[in-house]
This record gives structure tokens, C-alpha cells and sequence, in this order.
């Protein structure tokens, strides 16, 4: 019989217009995908290495090649965690294994997680950092989405949001500072948010400088993104935060997920599921911890000028479970 193969690929996907965050902006989701091919069937996997992480797209694509021969050898998914440090190229393993195991015993990803059939869960829908009046033309247009999510930086952003506000009335906002607030954030911009009916915010200072959390009121929720990876994380963020982001591409993979999620809700954090920016494939493994998450931010592929073939099905802001043909 021969032994499982591994195969790994970059591929670019065009944004459908430039997206910015407060570290910078992009106009191209890059990806790695990974696929594992054994006994007629092949797993697939897709992770978006993360700069922030000191990931490059040329790094993760090694650190998986490096691992074929531990793939031929019968790697399976409580060994990866083993071998690889959580991160992008994990992930992308990770997801290609728990395919190929779905496939293998022809039952679906999410029954052999214990979690039985899949429900569609309604994403959030991102609106990238912009002008206030910029960022309120791109909320009028998708002020018929229940949930929206803005990206913040610091000064500036109570106009932002309350531009937002007045375009979109309806929607709920969660808003995210990717480490771009300072101390003074909290206490000068935090509460004007909360007026807003601002109902979470990710990462507002720098993951290594977030002490300043413990000592003052959070009128508004805070998240933990970056600076949460793994359970292991955990001890550390409470008192400082409410809630966690769980994303594949900062565990490692669906597997650390799953646990990270059942850790961080018996620690009471709420949970938020997230993504980096990439196709169906990559949010299809994050379905799976969608199903216990408050909130969900699985809305990339809606951001992208087209997704891969077979994509998820995205009605309005309701994503659907993933085909067997896409992943699980």
C-alpha cells in the first residue's frame, strides 16, 4: 500500500477592494494549501501565514514540506501536535488530516469532534480602516447585515464608529483595534463606544503591554486576539479580558481549537471564532467551533473578488456547513 503523500502550494486570491487594519493594508489574501493523499483519497488543508507571527508565506511552505516524511510515516493528528508549534503551518495540516480521516471513514468531520450535524451561524461582516466618511459609505451598503465589525486604531476611531453608527442603525458593532489603542484609549474612547451600543472590542492594546486592562472598567468587552493562541494561554488572560478569539491559523490547527474552546468557556470567557483572510477552505474547519461561539467572524471569503470552487455558501451573512467535496 503505498504511503500517504504530501503536496503543498501558495496560491494568491484578489481582494475585491484593498482591506486595512491599523498595522497596514493589503490588496491580496495569500495562502498555503496542503494536501495529503492516501488509499485513493486526499485531505485537504489551507492556513494564511500571519506577519504579525513572524510568518512568511516562504516559511510556512517549508515547515510543511518538512514535514513529508513524517506524513508517509503514518503522522496522524495527536502526533502533529507533537512535532509542529501551533501557527499557520500546523493548521494547514491539521485540516488536511482531519479531512482525510473524514474521508477514510466516511463520517463527517464534526461527528468524529462529537458534535454531530453542522447549523449555519451568522458572521459578522467586516468594514476595513478608513476615513469616518469612507468607512460610513461601506456601512450603508451593508447596513442590511445584522452584525458588522469595524477595524480601529486609536485616535479618531469615536468618529469613526459614530459615523458608522448613523449609516447603519440596525446593526450590531463589535469593533477591533488590532493592538492599535494606548492606556488612555481605554478610558477616553471605550465608554463613548459603549454609547454607540458597541458590543465587543478585540485587542485593543499591544498583547505584551495589556497589564493597564486589569485596572480599569470594561463598559465594552474586550477580546483577547493576539494575545491568545492555545489553552495554555488562559490563566494568564483572566482579569484582563472577557472573551477569547479562537482563529485556526494562531492554534495550529482545528484540533487545538476544540480545546482551547472547551478550556477557555469552563474559565467562563466568552467565545469569539475568527478568521485570518483566505477561501472556504480555510473557514471551513473554524464551522466546527462556530457552533459554541457567541460570536462568530468567518466572513473572508465574502471580502475576496471570487472564492474557490465549491465554496461555503454565504446567504446575506448566514454561512452554511461545509460540502463534503470542500473539506470534512
Amino acid at each position: 500500500m503505498p504511503a500517504p503523500r504530501l503536496t503543498v502550494a501558495r496560491e494568491a486570491w484578489p481582494l475585491a477592494r484593498p482591506f486595512a487594519i491599523s498595522r497596514g493594508s493589503r490588496t491580496t489574501a495569500e495562502v498555503v494549501t496542503v494536501r495529503i493523499a492516501a488509499d485513493g483519497r486526499v485531505g485537504h488543508g489551507e492556513c494564511v501565514p500571519y506577519p504579525r507571527y513572524g510568518e512568511t508565506v516562504e516559511g510556512v511552505e517549508a515547515a510543511i514540506a518538512a514535514m513529508a516524511d513524517s506524513v508517509a510515516a503514518g503522522l496522524d493528528r495527536a502526533g502533529l501536535q507533537r512535532a509542529m508549534p501551533p501557527g499557520a503551518a500546523r493548521n494547514a495540516l491539521d485540516a488536511a488530516l482531519w479531512d482525510l480521516e473524514a474521508k477514510a471513514s466516511g463520517r463527517r468531520a464534526a461527528v468524529l469532534a462529537g458534535l454531530g450535524a453542522l447549523k449555519p451561524v451568522v458572521t459578522a461582516y467586516t468594514l476595513g480602516l478608513d476615513t469616518p466618511e469612507r468607512m460610513a459609505e461601506m456601512a450603508r451598503a451593508e447596513r442590511h447585515r445584522p452584525l458588522l465589525k469595524l477595524e480601529l486604531t486609536g485616535d479618531g476611531d469615536v468618529e469613526r464608529v459614530h459615523a458608522v453608527r448613523e449609516a447603519a442603525p440596525q446593526a450590531r458593532l463589535i469593533v477591533d483595534a488590532n493592538e492599535g489603542w494606548r492606556v488612555r484609549h481605554l478610558t477616553e474612547v471605550m465608554p463613548q463606544l459603549a454609547a454607540f451600543g458597541v458590543e465587543l472590542i478585540e485587542q485593543p492594546l499591544p498583547a505584551g503591554d495589556d497589564e493597564a486592562l486589569r485596572g480599569v472598567p470594561h463598559p465594552i468587552p474586550v477580546c483577547a486576539d493576539e494575545a491568545c493562541h492555545t489553552a495554555a494561554d488562559l490563566d494568564r488572560l483572566a482579569g484582563k479580558y472577557d472573551a477569547v478569539n479562537i482563529k485556526l491559523d494562531k492554534t495550529g490547527g482545528l484540533t487545538e481549537a476544540l480545546v482551547l474552546a472547551e478550556a477557555a468557556a469552563a474559565k467562563g470567557f466568552t467565545i469569539m471564532v475568527g478568521c485570518m483572510i483566505g477561501t472556504s477552505l480555510a473557514m471551513a474547519p473554524a464551522m466546527l467551533v462556530a457552533q459554541r461561539a457567541a460570536v462568530v467572524d468567518l466572513d473572508a471569503p465574502l471580502l475576496l473578488a471570487h472564492d474557490r470552487d465549491g465554496g461555503l455558501r454565504y446567504d446575506g451573512s448566514t454561512v452554511y456547513p461545509p460540502e463534503p467535496a470542500l473539506w470534512g
